[in-house]
């Protein structure tokens, strides 16, 4: 049976009334049990989203496509982010592409304003259009088409379903997530398949890539790169530079992994309405009720004039 049953996890109160509240779930693993949760969600399948790259990425430790092309710490890390846009992303994007002997015409992924509202700021001053670099997918979409390249399959249609890439991606998904039935599959917001599962399941499948040494590359590329995998204020970002052994991965939908690599635990939270101020309030606040990591975030409902009236609180 299905169940599916939020609870309030967040809670924003302006000068004592509470005006907004954001339902969801919290649930906090190992790779055997579940040790906490908020919100009842039992098999009610949530699609990853961006949650789901670092999975995907690790076809590249499979296929041997880190020595192929001899990518760096960086450029592997890119693979597995959704990036702010922001140049010394694109720059990457453009030397993986080089590495690869493709160019962003072979991307499928779309074109989007950089994330970085600073970036989006200097674009606009100097009269720059985004480009499919500036999409915070293109470095999934890099690592895609590198597959493809290894493998002489048809880069033209490596986003459809029946792609030989996109078959193992989904076989990957269900190895690395223990995923013993089919769930929905829809079309992430890039233009790939992207597959759902019940939050425990996303957990393991975290625990089994982060917690091996198989994939020991990928976990160094998160933890030396934590501004490549996000950027300019974005949660992932704050998590990985903020503690010693966290890994973490933000999603649409509301998402957000992080596991604690040295005591093999995952914290997973999941925002029923997507806020991402939600969300991050709820994240960290977790990590500290944890004992993980102690990351400032504000809090604070102000006005324009930057008078206090308010505040975000978790009630985890």
């Amino acid at each position: 049976m299905i169940f599916n049953s939020p609870e309030t996890i967040v809670k924003c109160i302006r000068d004592g009334l509470v005006e907004e509240q954001h339902f969801g779930y919290l649930m906090v693993m190992n790779k055997v049990h579940i040790l906490d949760r908020v919100g009842e969600s039992g098999n009610y399948p949530f699609y990853l989203r961006s949650c789901a790259k670092p999975l995907q990425a690790s076809l590249m430790v499979d296929f041997g496509m880190i020595e192929h092309y001899g990518l760096t710490s960086e450029e592997i890390a890119l693979c597995c982010a959704s990036h702010a846009g922001e140049q010394c992303h694109t720059d990457i994007a453009k030397n993986l592409l080089k590495k690869i002997g493709l160019t962003e015409d072979d991307l499928k992924c779309g074109k989007h304003k950089p994330l970085s509202v600073t970036e989006q700021e200097r674009m606009l001053l100097d009269n720059e259009n985004p480009t499919t670099l500036h999409n915070n997918c293109s470095g999934k979409h890099i690592m895609m088409l590198g597959l493809c390249k290894m493998h002489n399959w048809d880069i033209k249609t490596y986003d459809e379903p029946e792609h030989p890439l996109q078959q193992f991606i989904k076989e990957k998904l269900y190895q690395l997530c223990e995923l013993k039935k089919e769930y929905p599959v829809t079309t992430d917001g890039c233009g790939v398949p992207i597959y759902s599962m019940p939050l425990q399941n996303m957990g393991k499948g975290y625990l089994n890539l982060f917690c091996s040494e198989e994939y020991s590359q990928i976990t160094q590329a998160f933890l030396n790169n934590p501004y490549i995998i996000g950027g300019e204020n974005r949660t992932d970002t704050k998590i990985i530079e903020n503690s010693e052994n966290l890994v973490a991965k933000v999603g649409a939908g509301g998402l957000c992994i992080v596991v604690n690599i040295e005591n093999e635990e995952c914290l997973i939270i999941k925002v029923s309405d997507c806020d991402m101020k939600a969300r991050e309030i709820a994240v960290t606040d977790a990590l500290r009720n944890l004992h993980w990591a102690n990351i400032e975030t504000d809090h604070k409902i102000k006005t324009n004039h930057g008078k206090i009236v308010g505040e975000i609180v978790s009630v985890l």
